[in-house]
């Protein structure tokens, strides 16, 4: 059930991706910038992965739209999954996690006064933890030990953008929770 509403909330994004007009840098409020994010991270240590103690690949994406000059917002999806173990007899710990929540990112390209090919940011997102946790069938120890972390998390985000194109380009977005690298698609 929960697979098919995460399947049915990402081709939501999709198709509303493929139905507003994109633009790539030099944007004002009036032209309504938007654009999808998608992007590979690592995360473990901090924000909602912080009881983990390691680092984990993290799948990102994000639509980001502009709501005053310099200024945007977007709603976000991240994935990651673990297994740990083996314990006792060969048992595994499995945890899913999906955190989702909302970005708000200022652009200092003007006070920078930054080549049309470059964005440069400070962001901080604000969202919940979804987690999933399992043992292996016949675990018969402590099956909430793992579940340290709090749902709620608050990161602060460091980033830039390279714009290939303007329908595409390349981001780095440091972060105190995940960090990714990834594509931006604008039309």
């Amino acid at each position: 059930m929960k697979i098919r509403i995460l399947t049915l909330a990402l081709l939501s994004l999709f198709l509303l991706a493929g139905s507003i007009n994109l633009s790539a840098q030099k944007r004002t409020y009036a032209e309504n910038y938007s654009g999808l994010n998608l992007g590979l991270g690592i995360g473990g240590y901090y924000g909602y992965y912080g009881y983990v103690n390691r680092s984990l690949p993290v799948f990102h994406i994000n639509y980001e739209f502009d709501v005053a000059n310099s200024f945007t917002l977007a709603p976000f999806l991240s994935f990651s999954s673990y297994r740990e173990g083996p314990y006792g007899n060969g048992y595994y710990y499995h945890e899913s996690i999906i955190p989702v929540g909302v970005k708000g990112t200022y652009y200092f390209d003007q006070l920078l006064n930054a080549n049309s090919d470059w964005d440069f940011y400070l962001a901080g997102s604000l969202g919940f933890a979804i987690i999933k946790t399992s043992w292996d069938n016949g675990y018969t120890g402590d099956r909430n030990y793992y579940q340290d972390g709090s749902p709620l998390f608050l990161d602060l985000h460091i980033g830039t953008e390279y714009h290939i194109n303007h329908k595409l380009g390349i981001f780095l977005d440091l972060s105190t929770g995940v960090s990714t690298v990834g594509l931006a698609i604008h039309r």
